[in-house]
């Protein structure tokens, strides 16, 4: 098996890398040179095909211990003969473009661009490039091109066991939960964990968003605020919950982890670890591109399937039974036979929110659907109201809830 990772300073003169956090945390981002090749002899003959060439544009450090990371393994766990280059680092989503067509013009057979936010620009290259398939996430839509693969996890289901886990640990019964930007797979692993929590008796879960992805500094103060407001267990997700559990390790308090193991970060105090396993649904792209289909598919990792795996910390005592029951839930997620989605608030029985009847806006669709009263399992009452200070005195009164748009219109 043959791997090769040939990494470059990637520099441009004038410019200043800058991520979602300072200048000192979000380091220029590295990129491979591209090997040197040998032009093909002029031949009918069958080519050597060689190995394959993969290319990961990844945001931030290749060894983080979290997203990119969980890329960068899942590529090298595939069982194939593959040249694999990188560029981390991409906080800025110029850089990441440069990059990803960069890999296209060099002729890589497969370039991953491991990051929602870089999906714009690839809708741009890809259609430039029709021989070279391409895979985007966390995305769930390959925006119609033919050679593009999307993938996601279903990080909910990992969130809702280690949050029933974290409710086992608390006895002050406040879990705290770091994230980043409110957006992809942190939403949907905090929401899993939140109701997962609360389902296994905590009284609360307190969720900070720091608004950075890679904001050492942000999150550890949010961990902080965390532990002054009585939380004694904490998670978080994204690159920069390495600040959140320094806090947790400074302060003996138990970590839940995701998207890599993140054991080494504090190895006696880091419960579990819901990991990204993404060869799983890797295998399945590459083997529908030797079959000639270049992208058009869209892929999740689950339980299920194994692309979400609970990594459990043997060095972390556990109370009785508890790893033994989520185990068994691991496998009822799976088989559908436990109900992940969150409880509604108690108390709340039906929600009442004031909207513009007179804006065309896309949650008039979801009022006629019935979609939020499904996802909220509650009754939402939408009520019309001529202006946005009817609203705020509807507010007042506690006659509403929700205020949709209030006085703002919305396009």
């Amino acid at each position: 098996k043959k791997w090769i990772r040939i990494l470059a300073l990637f520099s441009a003169v004038g410019m200043v890398a800058v991520g979602c956090g300072s200048d000192a945390e979000s380091p220029a981002p590295t990129t491979t040179a591209a090997p040197t090749t040998t032009a093909a002899p002029a031949t009918t003959a069958a080519p050597d095909a060689g190995p394959l060439r993969v290319a990961i544009v990844a945001p931030s450090a290749s060894d983080d211990l979290a997203f990119s990371q969980s890329m960068v393994d899942s590529v090298n766990a595939l069982d194939r003969d593959i040249e694999l280059s990188i560029t981390d680092g991409t906080f800025i989503i110029e850089d990441a473009a440069a990059a990803i067509r960069g890999y296209a013009e060099d002729g890589h057979d497969v370039v991953i661009a491991h990051g929602t936010q870089f999906g714009a620009s690839l809708m741009e290259i890809a259609p430039d490039f029709p021989d070279v398939t391409f895979a985007w996430g966390t995305a769930t839509d390959t925006q119609g091109l033919d050679n593009v693969f999307a993938y996601s996890p279903a990080a909910d289901e990992g969130g809702y066991v280690n949050g029933w886990i974290a409710a086992s640990l608390t006895e002050t019964g406040t879990i705290g939960v770091v994230g980043p930007i409110e957006a992809g797979d942190a939403v949907a692993y905090i929401n899993g964990f939140e109701a997962g929590a609360i389902a296994g008796g905590a009284d609360e879960v307190n969720v900070t968003y720091t608004g950075s992805f890679g904001d050492v500094a942000l999150a550890a103060e949010a961990a902080e605020a965390h532990l002054a407001n009585d939380a004694d267990v904490l998670t978080g997700t994204a690159q920069m919950v390495v600040g959140a559990v320094g806090v947790a390790a400074d302060n003996d308090v138990p970590w839940f982890g995701t998207q890599a193991n993140q054991t080494s970060l504090a190895a006696d105090l880091v419960v579990a670890s819901q990991v990204y396993h993404w060869e799983v649904v890797l295998e399945e792209m590459l083997s529908l591109r030797d079959s000639g289909v270049l992208g058009g598919q869209a892929f999740e990792i689950n339980l299920a399937n194994g692309g979400l795996v609970i990594e459990f910390n043997d060095a972390f005592a556990l109370p009785a039974g508890v790893r033994d029951e989520a185990e068994t839930m691991i496998t009822q997620i799976g088989t559908g036979a436990v109900d992940i989605s969150a409880p509604a608030p108690s108390g709340l029985d039906e929600l009442n929110v004031a909207y513009f009847l007179e804006w065309p806006t896309a949650n008039q669709v979801a009022q006629v659907e019935q979609t939020y009263d499904s996802v909220l399992g509650l009754t939402v009452n939408w009520i019309a109201f001529p202006s946005g200070n009817d609203m705020a005195l509807a507010m007042e009164s506690g006659d509403i809830d929700i205020s949709y748009s209030q006085g703002l219109t919305p396009f």
